[in-house]
């Protein structure tokens, strides 16, 4: 009771900070960016236990889990699928709404992150990023993908000693209790640190009414993507929910408040991971052996939200350049920005990067980039809500397809 009591006023915390952000960096854009050092120190927190907390969490779970075959199957296979699905409906809604006709919305200059990569292919993200040659390197670039897989291969080989690696599982399990006991001192601080993140970014992009403007000038494109990932969050995810992880998802999501809330405001999938393995696991119970391996796997692999945006903002690029796609080209479309997706970093814009990927299988310009990059950080905590959202629905699903009914679900 105690603790619920405590999260109540955390989450009403979180939530004033969203108001007092945009209303600060709204009316007072200066003092908006001048307190962006708060937001800053609040992110850096969650980035520096990230690392700690997926090479545990990973190592951890697998050692327990003792079969990661089966685990590891049903996590690809449902997270691969949750993607094409929304790939599909952004694809769907996009060309019932048409929001590029009329030529080009709005012009800009293509960003230094977007044209380094203009050679950049699907094996390269896909299957390079896979093993590191340097982990240290992987570790400081926060690339999470190869810590992920060294995670699983030493887990495994942990795992394979049997008794003898009793002591390590104990070490293992300290260890976790200790990072998840930091985890709760940083989120004493998330009502500060979403208020200056909100207040910053809007600040920086010229206050409250300049944001606006720009939503109204590519309002029909803003439409698209805000309504795909609301059917994907609201209908489809929940729909999943309650048929395959047999729970309410009402009662589900009331656990992740913290999480959702700090997703959208950092933008950042990775950085929200401690307070979504909280949420998933203390919270909603989800078994801890697969929750601690389905949500690091998912936070940096299954990003529902971003395939969605990206196949939504191609198409919005080749209507507004007066480029009719063919229905070969929407299929390669579909298979494109799932994959791209999967090799999606979790972190601030990085599916603008992936982007480069689809936009290059179908011919399209990168230029076209430029397009969206005003109104692309604002649309990046939308998807990055839907992805974390995403992962803590497929933690509950594999929970049940590996468990059962073993335990009292909501």
């Amino acid at each position: 009771m105690k603790k619920l009591f405590g999260d109540q006023y955390l989450i009403f915390g979180i939530i004033l900070g969203v108001i007092l952000g945009g209303l600060v960096g709204s009316l007072f854009p200066e003092v908006g960016v001048d307190l962006g050092f708060l937001g800053t120190l609040f992110l850096n927190a969650l980035k520096m236990i990230v690392l700690p907390l997926v090479i545990v969490s990973i190592t951890l779970s697998i050692m327990k889990v003792g079969n990661l075959g089966s685990l590891g199957l049903k996590t690809l296979f449902y997270y691969l699928i949750t993607t094409g699905i929304a790939v599909f409906i952004g694809i769907l809604v996009v060309n019932v709404i048409h929001p590029g006709d009329g030529g080009m919305a709005l012009t800009g200059q293509m960003p230094d992150i977007v044209s380094s990569k203009e050679n950049m292919s699907l094996v390269e993200v896909l299957l390079l990023k896979f093993v590191s040659p340097n982990l240290f390197n992987s570790a400081e670039e926060f690339e999470i993908l190869p810590l992920i897989i060294a995670s699983i291969l030493f887990g495994a080989a942990f795992a394979s000693l049997g008794r003898e690696s009793k002591v390590i599982v104990e070490f293992f399990t300290i260890l976790d209790k200790a990072i998840m006991k930091i985890v709760h001192w940083i989120m004493l601080f998330t009502p500060i640190g979403i208020f200056s993140l909100i207040a910053e970014r809007i600040g920086v992009s010229g206050g409250g009414s300049a944001v606006l403007e720009l939503a109204m000038e590519l309002g029909k494109y803003v439409l698209s993507v805000v309504v795909g990932l609301g059917i994907h969050a609201f209908i489809v995810l929940p729909i999943i929910l309650m048929l395959f992880a047999k729970r309410n998802p009402l009662h589900y999501v009331r656990h992740l408040g913290k999480a959702l809330l700090t997703a959208f405001s950092t933008a950042s999938s990775s950085a929200t991971l401690p307070l979504t393995m909280e949420g998933v696991i203390d919270e909603a119970k989800v078994t801890p052996k697969v929750g601690r391996f389905v949500l690091p796997l998912g936070a940096t692999i299954n990003m529902d939200g971003t395939a969605l945006y990206e196949a939504v903002a191609v198409i919005f690029i080749a209507q507004s350049y007066g480029i009719d796609l063919s229905m070969a080209q929407m299929v390669i479309v579909f298979f494109t920005a799932t994959l791209a997706a999967i090799g999606a970093a979790g972190i601030p814009e990085a599916g603008l990067v992936t982007m480069v990927l689809v936009l290059q299988a179908v011919g399209l310009p990168l230029e076209g980039v430029g397009m969206i990059l005003a109104i692309d950080w604002l649309l990046d905590r939308f998807r990055t809500t839907v992805n974390v959202w995403g992962d803590s629905v497929g933690a509950a699903v594999i929970d049940r397809l590996e468990n059962g009914d073993a335990e009292t679900k909501d």
